[in-house]
């Protein structure tokens, strides 16, 4: 009867059933964020980024990697967070986002990274609502590990298609 039990509230569960996975866990103004760890292409250490004129606040500018000029956004300015000062901990997900049928690399600089966690189904619940002045589009869900809560970010859907399409012009 447990078992019943078990597996119904587990099919009950769609949004953990889609969203189940290994996540990179990050720290963003002492709170944690994860990312599906299929959208990360790598981490690297903070490292000069040239300004670009005339983009959005939350895009801090460009940097080159390999060659290749891709934008970098400043998570912190983006979700309207206090800044602060870079720390030898600030560092820089290279994440691939779908735009459309386009796939658009991009940097977004966050405090600090922490770990890799598989998270289970049974462990993933929806967004809460916050009402309509809060958009929470952005968030897949929310991830409980041990004791504590971690936003599950969909990283293609933190900037608007238009945003996107303006950074992407920035890069190669």
């Amino acid at each position: 009867m447990a078992e019943n039990t078990e597996n119904a509230s587990v099919a009950d569960n769609e949004v953990g059933l889609a969203l189940a996975g290994k996540y990179l866990t990050f720290f963003l103004a002492e709170e944690e964020y994860g990312l599906k760890i299929l959208k990360v292409q790598e981490i690297i250490q903070m490292q000069t980024i040239t300004r670009v004129p005339r983009t959005p606040d939350f895009v801090r500018g460009v940097i080159n990697l390999r060659g290749k000029v891709i934008p970098v956004v400043e998570l912190r300015k983006k979700f309207d967070l206090p800044t602060v000062e870079d720390t030898e901990r600030t560092c820089i997900i290279v994440v691939q986002i779908q735009q459309k049928a386009e796939t658009v690399i991009m940097g977004v600089i966050i405090d600090e990274v922490r770990e890799v966690l598989d998270i289970e189904a049974e462990n993933i619940e929806e967004a809460p609502s916050f009402g309509a002045s809060i958009d929470t589009d952005f968030i897949l869900g929310m991830g409980k590990f041990e004791q504590s809560v971690k936003i599950l970010l969909d990283i293609d859907r933190v900037l608007s298609n238009d945003e996107l399409e303006s950074i992407n012009k920035l890069g190669n």
